[in-house]
């Protein structure tokens, strides 16, 4: 079997986290992505613990089935090795500003003549239409300007981030998910086209799917908000050894988890009765049920709820994933055996195909490890190989050689 995307090229011209999310997912999927990368690398290649070096945890966990080619762009003939690349290619995905794409000769105006099927794909800060195109932007500034720092400050006092790289991996899950969308528009059109997922507004899209709330029948803003999910009291439930979280979200499911954790006469309370008035009311309601699961271990909690048919889960660390007996029922997390790096972990690809499932082809790549095999692939021979990687003598004996002078 092999995944959806199978028979798909996707050169990838992506860095740090967003385009390589996006670009691993198709990978996943079945998609041949190429990895090209400067003489440095992608910068992620010495973020977080490593073995060897270029080879840190977080390049390893964001470039699964892809291979890696080291072209210096700034160099006419890495340049030109990279549009016969794109003649070849489905998709084009770049993680570049759009003045910064132009003045390299990558704008879809010019990649569109080389091959006008191409899914041309980039996930810039902010909208190509509007005044902030070409500044720069990642995850910390676009999780204030979002809002989501100042909402944890609603809450916590003062503006905070999430902490994970929560703008960067949203926006790359949607990059793929649109890039997704125009092959399948192609398969019927047989017409490329340009797709852009900026980071702005596609997380404020995120975000006000709850928190637009009134606004959205009134020009109001100061009523934006969802106020349950802006209450102070929303946070998991302290037990007497820990903490637990549940949700009730209709009547009948308050009305089970009142009489669970012993208050049944609330659920004749006009301030609790149903949807509307808990909304109003929610800050009382949840100071209530903090008070009555203080007084049991965790354990009964979780009996008491399940039995209950209410949606519930201890609170876990990051230390305890690893060991979490459901996430080994399910094998979670996949064992693998790297061949520069070792025995290594990763986890499941989490979206299940019952016909054409996504598998793990290739580890992560050393940099530049596949730079002569594909140039080889579509049409150069060692002479040009040697010249594209600046080697003046015109030759490159080997792989070695040419990894040293490419810079890998």
């Amino acid at each position: 079997m092999s995944g959806p995307l199978t028979g798909v090229r996707v050169v990838d011209l992506t860095s740090n986290i967003l385009g390589p999310v996006a670009t691993q997912i198709l990978g996943d999927m079945g998609a041949d992505v190429i990895k090209i990368e400067t003489t440095q690398g992608d910068p992620m290649r010495q973020s977080g613990m490593s073995r060897n070096p270029n080879m840190a945890s977080l390049f390893m966990n964001t470039n699964r089935n892809k291979r890696s080619v080291v072209l210096d762009l700034k160099r006419p003939p890495a340049l030109q090795a990279l549009m016969r690349l794109i003649e070849t290619a489905d998709v084009f995905v770049h993680g570049l500003r759009p003045r910064a794409a132009a003045r390299l000769g990558i704008a879809y105006s010019a990649i569109k003549e080389r091959n006008p099927r191409i899914i041309y794909a980039y996930g810039p800060g902010y909208s190509p239409d509007g005044p902030f195109r070409d500044r720069p932007a990642f995850d910390d500034v676009i999780q204030g300007e979002s809002g989501i720092a100042g909402m944890l400050g609603q809450i916590s006092g003062e503006p905070r981030y999430v902490p994970m790289i929560l703008a960067d991996k949203i926006c790359g899950n949607v990059l793929a998910s649109a890039i997704g969308m125009a092959l399948f528009e192609r398969e019927k059109t047989g017409l490329g086209q340009e797709v852009c997922v900026p980071m702005l507004e596609t997380m404020l899209s995120f975000n006000l799917t709850e928190h637009l709330w009134t606004n959205f029948f009134e020009r109001d803003g100061s009523k934006l908000g969802y106020s349950r999910m802006l209450s102070t009291n929303r946070r998991p439930y302290a037990t007497s050894d820990g903490h637990i979280c549940l949700l009730a979200v209709n009547d009948e499911q308050w009305q089970r988890l009142l009489t669970a954790i012993g208050r049944p006469e609330l659920n004749s309370d006009e301030r609790f009765a149903a949807l509307a008035q808990r909304t109003r009311n929610i800050d009382d309601l949840y100071a209530i049920v903090a008070e009555q699961i203080k007084h049991k271990k965790t354990a009964e909690w979780k009996q008491l709820l399940d039995a209950a048919d209410i949606p519930n889960g201890a609170v876990k660390n990051l230390e305890d994933l690893g060991d979490d007996p459901y996430l080994r029922s399910t094998e979670f997390f996949q064992h693998y055996n790297h061949p520069t790096e070792g025995r290594m972990v990763t986890t499941a690809i989490p979206v299940r195909f019952s016909r054409s499932p996504g598998s793990f082809r290739l580890p992560p790549p050393p940099l530049g490890q596949d730079t002569r095999s594909i140039l080889k692939e579509i049409g150069y021979g060692d002479a040009e190989i040697a010249q594209i990687a600046g080697n003046k003598s015109g030759t490159a004996s080997s792989l070695s050689d040419l990894t040293v002078r490419t810079g890998c």
